[in-house]
């Protein structure tokens, strides 16, 4: 494992990297799996390491907004906008792809997810060594997205070439993406950042469909997911199945436990959505590896603030059919 506190492993890193490596570095939001962008192989990889269809786009990590027209064209006015807003930061600009740009990744698309990371060390390595990075979350395919170096390594050795730690994000879920291909704007992956927030930068109605066709990182039915079973259920739902409970369960409870009964294992999850988000996959991977039978997760409000966490429960809950 390699530390960003100590400038000679920032260096192999970025080396790494230079050579078409795959190396998991820190951001903001989640750990993220790292490979050259300009490196066709390079990126090729990503996909066969966490076992991600071909046609799941990555986002591409900037070293500066300035870097916005090597990778995208025809770049509306509120994309400048947003990134001197936002940027370092959670969001991610959806924009059509410059002609140049490799479909691999972009998963065949036309357009193409960028935003400038906010870690600093991240942010560091990118400008000195002017390179982009596409960096999915480093854990594989529909997993839940690491948020401390620990779990990438609990889950993606022997699949890497180095793991950068650099703390626990700030984070702890996936930026925002928005959309400002077409004829709106609209929200189309949430994230910290809110439609609100976009809103009262750029002056005019951002979008925040619950069902679109828009192909973006992250946006598949279930995903996000531990490997043991797992319930949202509101609080009644809860206490009555604590009453009748006959399985080694795993709570992650919202309101003041009113039960008694004994359960396997248990945290109270914060009140404030920004900090329910950063605990939110830390929590949940604690529950996976707590030997439980069925990880339950008592319904946080539903409100605008806990939008982000809301979408992420419902792909960690969803079951195929």
């Amino acid at each position: 494992m390699l530390h960003s506190a100590v400038a000679e492993h920032v260096h192999t890193a970025a080396e790494l990297l230079k050579q078409g490596k795959l190396v998991a570095v820190p951001t903001e939001t989640v750990y993220g799996l790292a490979a050259n962008a300009r490196n066709k192989e390079a990126v090729k990889q990503i996909f066969v390491a966490k076992g991600r269809p071909a046609d799941h786009p990555l986002i591409v990590h900037l070293h500066a907004a300035t870097a916005l027209k090597d990778w995208a064209k025809d770049i509306p006015a509120q994309a400048f906008a947003l990134a001197e807003a936002f940027w370092p930061g959670p969001l991610t600009l959806l924009l059509k792809k410059a002609d140049h740009v490799d479909s691999c990744v972009t998963g065949g698309l036309d357009t193409i997810g960028l935003r400038v990371p906010a870690h600093p060390v991240l942010l560091q390595l990118l400008a000195a060594e002017q390179l982009a990075v596409a960096a999915p979350s480093a854990n594989p395919y529909k997993r839940l997205s690491p948020t401390c170096a620990q779990h990438v390594m609990d889950t993606m050795a022997g699949k890497l070439d180095a793991v950068l730690n650099g703390g626990d994000c700030e984070f702890g879920l996936e930026s925002t993406i928005v959309s400002l291909v077409g004829d709106s704007i609209a929200v189309v992956r949430a994230g910290p950042i809110s439609a609100e927030q976009l809103e009262q930068v750029l002056g005019q109605k951002v979008e925040t469909p619950e069902q679109h066709q828009v192909k973006v990182s992250g946006n598949v039915a279930a995903h996000y997911q531990p490997q043991t079973p797992l319930r949202c259920v509101s609080t009644l739902e809860l206490n009555r199945l604590l009453e009748n409970n006959r399985l080694k369960l795993a709570v992650l409870s919202f309101s003041e436990p009113s039960y008694t009964t004994q359960v396997h294992w248990q945290y109270r999850m914060p009140n404030d959505a920004m900090q329910y988000g950063r605990d939110l996959y830390k929590q949940l991977y604690l529950a996976d590896q707590s030997g439980a039978e069925l990880i339950v997760v008592e319904h946080p409000p539903s409100d605008g603030a806990w939008l982000a966490v809301q979408n992420r429960l419902m792909r960690a809950a969803y079951q195929e059919a």
